[in-house]
């Protein structure tokens, strides 16, 4: 009787859970909606706006797991069934616009950037939900409309004039795989080889690293023919302006290394009618830079002697959300206020390191953990180092260096290791 009780219940319970279960295709079709949106305000005030709606062929993002976040983020889009009130589809961000609110420009006068997002495209109208949050993770602008998927004036782009590309790595079908799509910036129709080898190097480079090398075979890579009526990319500082794909130029609030592009409309564009849920921008210049932005893109430069490890690193931004593990100055940065525990997986100021590797630290590892001198741990050895997220002192991380600290890192550490391998599984399985 007692086995004839518990069966019944199992037998319930996984009746439950098949019901509960969402399906991709009760509220969605193999379309992608892109949501075009302006970020708008000053350090005071931020106001959302919705710029366009964009129509692409297929859906190339996650089929499962749709009500979930894959990170916290400095954002996030929630899209709830009209009809019914269900959440049928979450993703979160991080953004350029954000990140200048804590810069004194935004103290002075209000900007506007450029966001652009990817959600499934819905059978039936929704409601879309888009919020952005400060510094303590608390909603500071939030933005709800509605989407009417039979609206004639959601523009139709990718189904002519797709840019010339070439799969570099080709694993299976969209559905299966993650997406990656590499852009040229900077390169002429008579650069293209070059770009195309250059993309091979920015693959191969990204692949060496683990979980990646062995999860390889999740990924999707193609290498957009992105052409620029100039070679090279901007460089204000040195008064120079190029012509190029996505008006990308380095000095990003007055730092020189700081590559990024606020035409992000443009770089969408190029990708429309190709397949794609990340990106990497590689710019033709041999100038020292790049960036990376969560759930939003990286760019750096092709041809500096770092360009391997540094576009690995950008990578583990913009696609894994790990924080820089770097530190340069005494005050707290006002990104990581010491009250807040970061979002990011590979910082913690300990306010609910649980949430974090404390399950990796051995027990009896003092904190902070003494910097490791042994050049067999230095990447290995898991701890609580103080000095990381750009501040000395109260901000941790988990090893003495790390692909996420520094160039010459052979490795991403262990905690940063987990974390990539966490979302990579969270997105295809």
């Amino acid at each position: 009787m007692r086995k004839r009780i518990m069966f019944t219940l199992l037998a319930l319970l996984f009746w439950w859970n098949g019901a509960e279960a969402q399906s991709f295709d009760d509220y969605f079709i193999d379309k992608t909606l892109r949501v075009d949106y302006l970020f708008n305000g000053d350090a005071s005030k931020q106001v959302i706006s919705l710029d366009e709606l964009v129509s692409l062929p297929g859906w190339a993002g996650r089929r499962h797991a749709l009500d979930r976040l894959p990170l916290e983020g400095n954002g996030d889009i929630t899209m709830v069934d009209k009809a019914s009130g269900k959440v049928i589809y979450r993703t979160s961000f991080s953004s350029l616009f954000q990140e200048w609110l804590g810069e004194k420009e935004a103290q002075l006068l209000t900007r506007g950037f450029e966001n652009t997002f990817l959600l499934p495209y819905p059978k039936y109208p929704a409601i879309v939900t888009v919020r952005l949050k400060d510094v303590r993770h608390q909603p500071c602008a939030v933005l709800k409309h509605e989407v009417n998927p039979e609206d004639i004036l959601i523009h139709q782009r990718g189904t002519s004039q797709i840019t010339p590309h070439r799969y570099l790595l080709q694993n299976g079908a969209s559905d299966a795989c993650i997406d990656i799509a590499i852009l040229a910036e900077g390169y002429t129709s008579d650069e293209m080889k070059l770009f195309y080898k250059d993309a091979q190097d920015a693959c191969e480079a990204i692949f060496s690293h683990e979980p990646f090398k062995r999860l390889k075979h999740k990924f999707n890579v193609v290498a957009v023919e992105s052409v620029s009526q100039d070679s090279g990319v901007s460089i204000p500082r040195k008064n120079e302006w190029k012509n190029t794909a996505v008006s990308s130029h380095f000095d990003t609030f007055y730092s020189d290394r700081y590559l990024t592009t606020r035409s992000v409309k443009a770089m969408h564009n190029w990708l429309a009618g190709i397949p794609y849920e990340h990106i990497i921008i590689l710019a033709n210049t041999d100038t020292y830079g790049g960036g990376g932005i969560y759930n939003a893109y990286l760019l750096t430069t092709a041809h500096h002697a770092m360009f391997k490890p540094v576009v690995v690193h950008e990578f583990g931004h913009s696609f894994g959300g790990l924080a820089d593990e770097y530190a340069y100055d005494e005050a707290p940065s006002p990104l990581y206020p010491y009250e807040v525990e970061p979002w990011e997986p590979n910082i913690t100021t300990l306010v609910d390191f649980g949430s974090k590797w404390k399950d990796l630290v051995p027990e009896g590892i003092p904190v902070p953990t003494p910097v490791e001198t042994d050049p067999a741990k230095i990447y290995t050895k898991v701890g609580v180092y103080e000095g990381a997220g750009y501040t000395k002192k109260g901000i941790y991380r988990p090893t003495t260096e790390c692909r996420m600290k520094i160039n010459e890192a052979p490795c991403f550490c262990p905690v940063c290791e987990r974390a990539l391998e966490r979302l990579i599984r969270f997105y295809t399985e």
